[in-house]
């Protein structure tokens, strides 16, 4: 053993006796220099809340994937069944009626038994039925089916937002919302590619919608494993992510006893409804009688048509994130909340407006197709102030007061639906009413049908002004639940 060796052993021997000696401590570390141990750092979140984002943001994607695939598969089926544009109006129709009027029931389920139940069971639905509707046979079957499509696809959105107040802090959800439609446009606007391309993969369109009716299954077995209705119950959350998710506690409390009465006897409640009414009476053109009107009076082919009718969609994901950043920035910037929220929507809505007037004023399709794209880019600059306002107004009630606003936008979607094909019927008529007097017979040339379906977006931009003129009644900060515990409106964030 050499002599530093020695030495070091000898010192550390003395240090342990002195310790162990009789009323003797440990020297101050102070007198040595040495810093006091530092405090232990505190734990981290673990950003279990993170995950439920993405759920969200895929069941979003998977809805309108789903959705979108009918609106383009239009073609096929009227041409194999031997539908007539009514008849489709129906079916386009029907799918948004049982959405609408089952969101209410959904949006209630959630509340009462909590959202895991309720999207594992509708996902597995809707699935089923988005396979079933490969083996349509006639008119009647493509209705029945896409009644019980749409019901299932119900519960969808009302839940996702029960699941938000859960897990999300008020912070947190404006991007949470603005995220998940950002990729219900994004995934409606590739659709009409990606199901040209799975039917040129499969061989026909019966075949496409067995394989998209697949994921819907694969999310629903995982979510259901994952997820758990309360924070507090799952094992990947730790107390430092309970403690930001604190002010959801009474959010998350099951079996909750809904007044309706107290909901319906709301000014703002009303509005709200009213206003997404006029949202869904325009915005379900876009997934709907767009392809038709693309290839059949802007006379485009298929291919390119189909990626021309995703233009719409892919400008309407760029507002919903613009919308989310730019209410959060005003509001960090000193501007009332509820005055950012109304001046969103009153820009989103007359813009839109504006917009789809000035779209079948130009004759070149894809200069066309930009300018309906700004009129969806408009009108989803709202879309996120809606929904952000269905969860503050509902609080521990969101569920049933956003699946009762859906509802009112899937009434205003079928009646938009259904009344294409008779303004441009009864627009026909007239024109044939006004030149039988002359013995005229001829079908209206392209300009001529082009003005019919000027009439349309005439009619969907005063529905929009209407959508508009609804904010200046909103209070969009203010729970119907107020005095029951929920935090004052200063307290959350756009």
């Amino acid at each position: 053993m050499s002599l530093l060796s020695a030495y070091r052993l000898w010192i550390v021997q003395a240090n342990h006796s002195r310790f162990n000696a009789p009323n003797m401590n440990p020297p101050d570390p102070t007198l040595r220099g040495d810093a006091p141990p530092a405090a232990a750092a505190p734990p981290k979140p673990t950003g279990a809340r993170h995950w439920v984002l993405v759920f969200a943001a895929t069941l979003a994607a998977i809805t309108y994937i789903d959705r979108v695939c009918m609106s383009q598969a239009k073609p096929y089926i009227a041409n194999d069944l031997r539908l007539s544009d009514a008849q489709i109006a129906f079916v386009f129709a029907i799918f948004v009626l049982a959405n609408g009027i089952l969101a209410v029931p959904s949006g209630w389920l959630g509340d009462k038994i909590g959202p895991r139940k309720v999207l594992m069971q509708v996902v597995i639905l809707w699935s089923f039925f988005t396979a079933a509707m490969g083996q349509a046979w006639n008119c009647a079957s493509l209705l029945v089916i896409q009644c019980l499509f749409g019901a299932g696809e119900s519960g969808a959105f009302p839940n996702l937002a029960k699941t938000f107040t859960n897990w999300l802090p008020s912070r947190e959800r404006n991007r949470a919302v603005s995220v998940m439609w950002l990729c219900t446009r994004w995934a409606g606007a590739v659709t009409p590619l990606l199901f040209v391309w799975v039917v040129s993969l499969v061989g026909s369109w019966r075949r496409a919608f067995m394989v998209f009716a697949l994921p819907g299954v694969v999310w629903a077995a995982i979510f259901y494993w994952w997820f758990r209705d309360n924070p507090r119950n799952h094992p990947g959350v730790n107390a430092a992510e309970l403690e930001l998710l604190n002010e959801t506690r009474q959010n998350a409390a099951g079996h909750v006893r809904v007044p309706w009465s107290k909901i319906l006897r709301s000014r703002t409640v009303w509005l709200l409804f009213v206003q997404y009414f006029c949202f869904g009476y325009g915005w379900y053109f876009y997934v709907t009688w767009l392809p038709t009107y693309v290839h059949e009076v802007r006379h485009v082919e298929l291919q390119k048509g189909a990626l021309l009718s995703g233009i719409p969609l892919f400008f309407g994901g760029f507002a919903c994130i613009l919308s989310g950043w730019l209410a959060s920035w005003l509001v960090r910037r000193g501007f009332a909340l509820a005055r950012v929220r109304r001046g969103l929507s009153f820009v989103g809505y007359w813009g839109a407006a504006a917009m789809l007037l000035l779209s079948p004023q130009i004759a070149d399709p894809v200069w066309a197709m930009l300018a309906m794209g700004l009129a969806s880019f408009s009108l989803d600059l709202t879309l996120s102030v809606c929904w952000r306002t269905a969860m503050d107004v509902g609080g521990k009630y969101a569920g049933s007061v956003s699946g009762t606003m859906n509802m009112a936008g899937q009434i205003g979607g079928a009646v938009g639906m259904l009344a294409v094909p008779y303004v441009i019927n009864f627009m026909k008529t007239v024109y044939h009413l006004n030149n039988s007097v002359n013995g005229v017979t001829a079908a209206p040339d392209p300009a001529l049908l082009l003005h019919f379906w000027t009439v349309v977006f005439c009619i969907s931009a005063a529905i929009y002004f209407i959508g508009g003129l609804c904010w200046l009644g909103i209070d969009p900060v203010t729970p119907v639940s107020k005095g029951e515990e929920d935090p004052p409106p200063a307290a959350r964030p756009a």
